[in-house]
């Protein structure tokens, strides 16, 4: 089975323990490739992991001066945070030089990442951001013709250019500086498909929208011939296959017309074996980006955001059924996680307060499916994201804008994690081995109980979820209490069907009027039970 250890460079190796707020790369700090040793990996491995998602690892806007290698600090009208951030693409083919011990060297310190990555049985993903990049892109490579260079910008559209523009018009920042405006002269559209010259503080005012031959005036789509910004997305990412990328987490791939990724995927692999992943929030598209390419996409709106208000007690844990009911039967190719970064941490006092009452979901999202699981750095510590760091307030997630640390994962290394922590590291450790070690749950089919357990047996519906995975030799009954307070002692009936498609014998209840058989489950506060049968 596939299991992604979400990996933040920047923060992964930080070992600042007082960083300051706001604070600047020589105050605070920042994580390097060497810090994703031998000893690290090994590790990572042992625990079960497959694939290692190395996060914000391309050149990005930020702060930071680099004046060495002739890299001055962008322009803080359009940049997020001291670090910035790693979604404001400056260079496709150039990697963050915060992240190198000597930056002139950062390519080859990379290169020698992957070698280690890769010696350990791990495989590695990159982020590749096709919607937009910097308003400050420019590549350093000599023989790339630079995106926009030969485009018309007194028109908003032309499936020839490579921008969108606001003829006539001037861009203004949401945080304009009197004194040194940043300059942009016509406004190009923003990221995420703002077609003016003023997006709000809560836009991606940092980024410059791409553009693939949509007219977004009208909805033409222009693809004949192949438009120029597929060329060159093409060649970078072939560019990093060359370097000895695994995969790609495809940022927000859904804002780019699912018939680029068609030719562009088939295009790969005409020469690589690469694992696309897209982060999509709209089920509508799930079949045809599937069909397009993609190997997995995001379950964000089905399973984590169902999940999330059942963990919050805002829905009850039969709402759980709607996942797999909504996914039409993609469940196997959906990646499922309850932390990564854009999502609230889940020990934060924003969301759960403490990281032990996520572990029913994440029983869920390793053992509920075939798809493959993701757990973001500092998880299995119990990160809380405690407090604002700069850029970014205190909103419950760890900071991909600032130069800032992760205690509890410091704590991780330094082996100075509490009881509760080891705890909850030793609860993650056994769920991966799980998934890797039972072929119920990396090969087997899925039941869903709760349709013959209502509310009205013995039984509760309300916080308890039960589920049945199984192959011709070996099956699971899996229980779990959402409760966070109290016990639950119910009684799981598994019907007929249920046992004639695991193999088993049954019989004819004549209280309830159905053949099935049932089991006695005690759980925990936040418990859960595997039930061998």
């Amino acid at each position: 089975m596939i299991n992604i250890y979400q990996l933040f460079p920047r923060l992964f190796g930080n070992r600042n323990t007082k960083p300051k707020y706001d604070g600047d790369i020589n105050e605070n700090g920042c994580g390097h490739f060497d810090d994703i040793n031998d000893n690290i990996l090994k590790t990572l491995s042992d625990l079960g992991f497959t694939h290692i998602w190395l996060t914000g690892i391309l050149r990005h806007a930020t702060q930071t001066e680099h004046s060495s290698i002739g890299l001055k600090p962008n322009h803080p009208d359009i940049t997020k945070g001291k670090a910035g951030s790693p979604y404001s693409i400056t260079d496709y083919y150039d990697l963050d030089p915060d992240l190198a011990i000597n930056p002139a060297e950062r390519m080859s310190e990379f290169d020698q990442l992957i070698k280690r990555i890769h010696k350990h049985g791990l495989k590695v993903i990159m982020d590749f951001v096709p919607n937009h990049l910097s308003r400050e892109y420019h590549s350093q490579k000599s023989d790339i013709e630079q995106f926009g260079a030969h485009d018309d910008k007194n028109v908003f559209f032309s499936p020839n250019n490579n921008f969108y523009y606001c003829p006539g018009q001037s861009f203004a920042s949401p945080l304009h500086n009197n004194d040194t405006a940043y300059s942009e002269i016509p406004a190009k559209a923003t990221g995420n498909d703002v077609f003016r010259p003023d997006p709000s503080v809560n836009d991606w005012y940092d980024t410059v929208k791409l553009n693939y031959g949509v007219d977004y005036s009208d909805g033409s789509r222009h693809f004949d011939p192949i438009p120029d910004t597929w060329n060159k997305m093409l060649h970078i990412v072939k560019y990093w296959c060359y370097k000895g990328v695994d995969g790609f987490r495809v940022d927000m791939a859904e804002m780019v017309p699912v018939e680029f990724w068609r030719w562009m995927i088939a295009n790969v692999r005409e020469n690589y074996d690469i694992l696309f992943i897209a982060e999509i929030y709209q089920p509508a598209l799930y079949n045809s980006f599937i069909e397009a390419g993609f190997d997995f996409l995001y379950d964000k709106i089905d399973f984590y955001n169902i999940v999330e208000q059942v963990l919050a007690g805002n829905r009850p844990a039969s709402a759980i059924s709607d996942v797999w009911k909504n996914l039409n039967g993609n469940d196997d190719r959906m990646l499922r996680f309850m932390e990564n970064h854009d999502e609230k941490r889940l020990a934060s006092p924003h969301f759960l307060g403490d990281a032990n009452a996520a572990r029913p979901a994440m029983v869920l999202a390793a053992l509920m499916n075939k798809g493959p699981l993701m757990i973001y750095n500092g998880q299995a510590c119990g990160e809380p994201a405690l407090g604002a760091t700069g850029y970014s307030g205190d909103d419950g997630r760890t900071s991909i804008f600032d130069y800032c640390s992760m205690p509890n994962l410091q704590r991780w290394f330094n082996g100075t994690l509490n009881e509760k922590q080891l705890a909850l590291t030793d609860f993650y450790k056994e769920l991966l081995r799980l998934r890797n070690s039972n072929k119920a749950f990396s090969q087997g089919a899925f039941y869903d109980l709760m349709w013959c357990n209502p509310w009205y047996s013995n039984f509760d519906p309300q916080y308890v979820y039960a589920f049945l995975r199984y192959t011709e030799n070996q099956r699971v009954l899996v229980v779990i209490n959402f409760n966070h307070h109290e016990s639950r002692n119910v009684s799981v009936k598994i019907p007929a069907d249920a046992l004639e498609l695991m193999g088993m014998r049954h019989f004819y209840d004549s209280m309830s009027g159905f053949e099935s058989e049932v089991y006695e489950v005690s759980l925990e506060p936040s418990g859960m039970k595997l039930m061998y049968l």
